[in-house]
């Protein structure tokens, strides 16, 4: 590799559209204060330079921290110079323009109870009040471990402008992982979805030194424990602080200290708690939703549905932050969204934006494939032959005005059927990010005439850096760098592939407490360095190759990306679902392949039944096979002879004979989030599935 390196920057905002800047609710009852002091905005004429100069930020050392309660230098240029605001001046600048405008929307029976901007504001300030109450401490964590609902948002940014950090838990994690957390966040207040989730903390509160009350936001209370609070209850232990007491603490809060706390996943190690700023939040929500086209309310009020988790920043940024910043309608999807009831929201709601990360898209996919096979003849073949012609005239990038009637014949006559079916009629916005999609799926949902927009950043960068949208995009491309933010790649080889490093307003403070994994993230010039390989093509579209620790270097000292060859294969195979590359330090590759088979709709684990994608498969090979356990340990030699020519297959295209797979295995089990092998985001964990999977990754190299 040389030691060349590529820096650039969005210099033409236009290019990415870049936009211009009751009732009581029955979540509680509401204050009479709305604060309307809200502090002007940036004025175009003004420097960088005059805007910082002016600025109320807390003082600073450093463009980075790893202390809860420190301040950082803000990133400010002249791609950014807004003037920085904190999160609550955001939400009053929001409730003075959309205050009357529906907020959040919870489904309680069969009807949809609805909370107004204004209400919203009045309700987190209320839970603010009662985290001051419970004795919530300055840069100490609320935690929050539940599924998306109004209460979580409101918890979330009561903790906020309590002066509080706000800490998401995910709900997949264990007792132990839920500890760590809250302990590394010094939690005084954990707030939890169910007795499910109680009980976890239950088992483990003995062990949080700073812990001062739990809070459970739906189901009733199983026993009264102390200092143990259902959320009515909760929501009225403030009543007694006053407006100004809150207002104080508010008003100390700087742009530049930290607000939120994200969590990595943990897929290489224990999670690092990532230190992001108020002006990380207000800013990214501002600048990278435009980029993405989401509207403003005052031109149309966005809504969308809020299902995946809360404590991964992808969701955070898109259904929280975002929708406060532009006034978007929140609908929050059932608990068991992701075991199916997902779409019977989405036909409901059917919203104008919808973000998945790739396995939701994989198994909407799936889904659509299952229904298509089960209809007849003749409407079998018309649904082909429309997907067919909004693939061809998709791939060719052909402009709606232009595409040819029968395009247009084909669209109305059966796509938009299909995609009302999915509660996407008036979905104009479709989002992937959070883990790499694959060639198949994206290209499988523009035959839908569904053009996926991919995002790429990082938690570290409060979300995205890179963003694919109606104005910006190319198949295979997470998009252009967001309009403010820079980017360069670092040690370039041959092919223009080098690692992608960001700066922006949206790169974080620092990881908490962990001053050697900060200074392993941010070089000594404050570029953040994202550990993924990418290549910028002529127009600024930035492709991402592959993970350097992920890289695969076998003995023989080449470079192999492991995601291309994976996503060949299953391109190759539709049978399978899960494709893993191994072969670092070894003499050879070889690869873990699991089958496409059927979920458990109550435990979500991997069932023995194979999908009917799968049964279709083998049938059409003369298999009749309908389970895993037919056909693992090679009992069907019918399909392992299929697997192994699609192998050979991607091996003929393979660019060197070390680039090839030599030997592969069917593990019994697809991999899952309960299994350990996929995130909570269903990215792969891969050191996870080489420890748990250890002895037949062994049996390809005893000889």
């Amino acid at each position: 590799m040389s030691n060349s390196t590529q820096t650039h920057q969005q210099t033409d905002p236009a290019s990415n559209q870049l936009g211009n800047s009751s009732d009581s609710s029955p979540l509680g009852p509401m204050t009479d204060l709305l604060e309307q002091d809200v502090e002007e905005g940036f004025s175009e004429n003004k420097s960088a330079e005059e805007v910082l100069a002016g600025a109320d930020l807390a003082p600073f050392q450093s463009l980075w921290t790893t202390e809860a309660s420190g301040s950082v230098q803000l990133r400010m240029d002249e791609l950014c110079p807004e003037q920085p605001i904190t999160v609550h001046q955001m939400f009053t600048n929001s409730v003075q323009k959309y205050g009357k405008l529906t907020a959040l929307a919870t489904k309680r029976g069969n009807d949809w109870e609805k909370v107004t901007f204004s209400e919203y504001y009045h309700l987190s300030r209320m839970a603010a009040k009662s985290f001051l109450k419970l004795g919530l401490e300055r840069f100490h964590s609320v935690a929050i471990l539940g599924f998306n609902s109004a209460e979580w948002f409101i918890a979330a940014v009561g903790s906020v402008f309590a002066g509080g950090i706000m800490a998401g838990i995910y709900t997949t994690n264990s007792p132990e992982a839920c500890l760590y957390v809250a302990n590394d966040s010094r939690a005084n207040v954990i707030v939890v979805e169910n007795q499910k989730q109680l009980d976890k903390i239950l088992q483990v509160r003995d062990k949080l030194p700073h812990l001062k009350a739990i809070v459970q936001y739906s189901g009733s209370l199983k026993e009264k424990i102390p200092n143990l609070y259902p959320w009515e209850e909760f929501m009225g232990l403030g009543l007694g602080i006053s407006d100004q007491e809150l207002d104080k603490v508010i008003s100390s809060q700087k742009a530049n200290q930290c607000c939120v706390l994200i969590y990595t996943s943990g897929t290489t190690g224990s999670p690092k708690g990532v230190m992001l700023s108020h002006d990380n939040i207000t800013w990214t929500a501002h600048h990278a939703s435009r980029a993405g086209d989401m509207q403003p309310a005052e031109i149309r009020q966005e809504s969308l549905v809020s299902y995946l988790p809360l404590s991964h920043i992808a969701a955070q940024i898109y259904d929280l932050w975002t929708g406060i910043q532009w006034g978007e309608q929140v609908y929050f999807a059932q608990p068991d969204a992701l075991k199916g009831s997902l779409v019977d929201t989405l036909r409901e709601v059917n919203p104008t934006a919808h973000m998945g990360v790739p396995r939701v898209w994989e198994k909407i996919m799936e889904k659509i494939k299952e229904g298509i096979s089960r209809c007849g003849y003749m409407k079998r073949k018309l649904v082909t032959w429309a997907m067919s012609v909004s693939l061809e005239a998709n791939q060719r990038l052909i402009k709606d005005e232009e595409k040819s009637f029968l395009f247009t014949l084909a669209d109305s006559l059966v796509l938009q059927k299909l995609r009302a079916e999915l509660g996407f009629s008036s979905c104009v916005k479709f989002f992937s990010g959070a883990a790499p999609i694959g060639s198949e799926t994206l290209q499988f949902f523009l035959s839908l005439n569904i053009h996926l927009y991919e995002a790429y950043g990082m938690s570290e960068s409060s979300g995205p850096h890179f963003m694919s949208g109606p104005k910006v995009y190319r198949l295979l491309s997470c998009g252009k760098v967001v309009p403010g933010c820079r980017y360069k790649l670092a040690n370039i080889d041959a092919d223009g592939i080098g690692e992608v490093c960001f700066w922006g307003r949206n790169v974080f403070m620092g990881f908490l407490n962990l001053e050697d994994k900060t200074k392993q993230a941010l070089d000594e010039d404050g570029w953040l360095h994202s550990g993924d390989l990418g290549k910028v093509d002529e127009d600024g579209f930035l492709y991402i190759t592959g993970r350097i620790k992920e890289l695969i270097i076998t003995a023989g000292g080449e470079n192999i990306p492991p995601l291309p060859i994976e996503d060949a294969v299953k391109q190759e195979l539709p049978i399978i679902s899960n494709a893993m590359l191994i072969g670092d330090k070894r003499k050879f590759l070889s690869m873990l392949l699991t089958l496409k088979c059927k979920i458990n709709p109550e435990t979500t684990e991997p069932t023995d039944i194979l999908s009917l994608e799968a049964v279709e498969y083998c049938q059409q090979l003369g298999s009749q096979a309908t389970r895993v356990s037919d056909i693992i340990g090679g009992k069907d030699k019918i399909v392992y002879q299929s697997i192994e020519e699609g192998i050979a297959q991607v091996n003929s295209k393979a660019t060197s004979n070390a680039q090839r797979i030599q030997k592969w295995t069917i593990l019994e089990k697809d991999f899952s989030v309960v299994g350990g092998e996929l995130g909570p985001t269903m990215k792969l964990r891969r050191p996870v599935v080489l420890q748990k999977y250890h002895s037949e990754i062994e049996g390809f190299y005893k000889d």
